[in-house]
């Protein structure tokens, strides 16, 4: 009884994790690499109004089939990312 109590948490631990790492983000595009399917995003900060905006750009792997070769820098987007083989890879894109 206990062992698939356990399993049954850990299943629902699981499933909520991958939701959480599937969740929409917002940033401005950096940097667009077409050439090696990469792209650079400065995720937009939460918090309070006028908070600092800045930070690094990280940068992402993007899905194949997703066309990204229409963005350029200074972009708003809306994305959602997860590891993908290791790497954080962009499996949905969206300009604003």
């Amino acid at each position: 009884m206990m062992k698939t109590l356990f399993a049954g948490a850990a299943l629902v631990l699981i499933t909520c994790s991958g939701a959480i790492s599937q969740q929409s983000l917002m940033g401005t595009v950096s940097k667009v690499d077409e050439t090696n399917g990469r792209i650079a995003i400065r995720q937009t900060q939460g918090g309070t109004v006028g908070a600092n905006s800045g930070g690094a750009s990280e940068e992402f792997k993007v899905q194949d089939g997703l066309m990204f070769n229409a963005l350029q820098s200074g972009d708003k987007v809306i994305f959602t990312a997860t590891d993908i083989g290791g790497a954080r890879t962009i499996t949905r894109l969206e300009k604003q």
